[in-house]
């Protein structure tokens, strides 16, 4: 007889040291504000809704909803958590993960990424008809279109974040860190994961980040097999329109005149205001001298 289901869920209340995260999920847990908040919110109402989660094996349970619930039960020292338990396949519970945390108030680029690239997956092993291999673009409706129709986006949207789970880790933070566009991210993908850690080097060096045009260019020639790291250098050694002029200035040459454990920000306010007080000792100096 086939189990309804009602039958396979049930709620209770779950020992955290039986739970187990679940493989390759997606989205951030971050110790930030908003988890002091989530922490002091807990410790005055308790939590207010139920994780979700699945029975594996030796009587262990895999988190499907709910992981900074259950990380901030951890770090406030409690042994318990309210859940509801149900029996799901892996793509089942793909497909509830990724949907419970889709319509968050904010979701990083990197977590929207792999989230999508997930759900397209899990829809793919369960019998629907598109592919990761499909065009990014649109021919009919199909698993990608489903998808991007719950977030208001297009099939091709969908795709295009789901290139960005060819980047390198470092370039896919800048993204979620908002130092690369999310246009720029789409192309530098298509890049080998060599020349992508070129990129980044290239970044460090010149203090900036590709335009959309550069990167672009970067794809182009990728394409073409004309890529290298000095096409790369060259690219990214050009000065764009919206970028101002630099000075560097070894911290060597002036940590004798400046307090010690500044941050970047705290030392360049530091600097302007050295060089305004300069600049008025030198005004005075030219009033008194006529």
């Amino acid at each position: 007889m086939t189990e309804t289901k009602e039958e396979t869920k049930k709620t209770g209340t779950v020992a955290l040291d039986l739970l187990r995260e679940f493989p390759g999920h997606p989205y951030k847990v971050e110790d930030d504000d908003c988890m002091a908040e989530l922490c002091e919110s807990i410790l005055l109402h308790g939590v207010i809704y139920p994780i979700l989660i699945r029975p594996i094996k030796d009587g262990l349970y895999e988190i499907v909803s709910g992981h900074r619930r259950v990380y901030a039960c951890r770090k406030l020292g409690m042994t318990e958590i309210p859940a509801i338990i149900q029996k799901m396949t892996r793509e089942e519970a793909i497909l509830n993960m990724v949907d419970s945390n889709l319509h968050r108030e904010r979701i990083l680029p990197s977590e929207k990424a792999f989230a999508y690239k997930m759900k397209l997956e899990a829809m793919n092993k369960q019998g629907c008809r598109s592919d990761l291999t499909s065009s990014q673009v649109a021919t009919k409706s199909d698993s990608a279109t489903e998808i991007g129709a719950v977030m208001s986006e297009s099939r091709d949207t969908v795709y295009r974040y789901i290139r960005l789970t060819n980047l390198i880790p470092e370039l896919l933070e800048m993204m979620d860190d908002g130092r690369i566009a999310f246009s720029v991210g789409v192309e530098l993908s298509f890049l080998d994961e060599d020349l992508q850690y070129v990129v980044l080097d290239a970044c460090e060096e010149y203090d900036c980040t590709p335009s959309y045009a550069q990167a672009v260019r970067m794809h182009k020639g990728y394409n073409a097999g004309t890529l290298d790291p000095d096409v790369i250098y060259l690219i990214m050694s050009e000065e764009k329109a919206n970028q101002h002029e630099t000075v560097k200035i070894s911290l060597d040459r002036i940590k004798f005149y400046v307090p010690s454990r500044l941050t970047s920000k705290q030392l360049e306010d530091f600097i302007v205001k050295a060089l305004e007080f300069h600049h008025r000792y030198l005004q005075r100096q030219r009033d008194d001298a006529r």
